[in-house]
């Protein structure tokens, strides 16, 4: 069970990678409460708060968001390390399936290739996913990473195993 704790730093003063997934949502999206919660929790911890992912537009069918760049994603030359690169992906394109599922259900990915086709550089990079594939057990998102000057860094496209509820 994880317990969720609210901070003592009052929420206008809170930097974005310390505010709840909530806050780094878009402010409205039409998709299920429980879809929502999902995505708004993922946001909150792990991977998602580390790379400071902020989800900029979601739906069914795409999202968007940024990321932003701090030093522990840079590698020797100065530039983003691939890793983060395809993290970021990794996280967006699941975000994607996580809108989709069936209400109980969950995800993980499956596979992942990744494309890269120049260097990633601060302060922020982009994100915008699309679905492939939605299917019943599997979705395919491909996720397209790029610099804020709309530079090509990356394409990412993975498949996610849809997960059914235990009984």
């Amino acid at each position: 069970m994880t317990v969720i704790r609210k901070s003592k730093t009052p929420a206008k003063t809170r930097s974005p990678a310390t505010r709840s997934g909530a806050a780094r949502m878009p402010a409205k999206v039409a998709l299920p409460k429980a879809n929502i919660d999902m995505i708004a929790h993922s946001l909150s911890v792990g991977m998602c708060r580390a790379l400071k992912v902020r989800l900029t537009k979601l739906s069914r069918k795409g999202l968007e968001a940024e990321m932003t760049v701090t030093d522990d994603h840079i590698n020797r030359t100065g530039r983003v390390n691939g890793g983060v690169l395809m993290a970021f992906a990794d996280v967006v394109g699941a975000m994607g399936t996580v809108a989709n599922l069936p209400e109980g259900y969950r995800t993980t990915t499956l596979e992942s290739k990744t494309n890269f086709f120049s260097a990633g550089a601060g302060p922020r990079l982009k994100a915008r996913s699309v679905p492939l594939h939605i299917g019943r057990t599997t979705m395919v998102w491909q996720t397209t990473v790029s610099n804020l000057d709309d530079t090509r860094v990356a394409i990412v496209t993975q498949t996610q195993i849809v997960i059914p509820k235990k009984d």
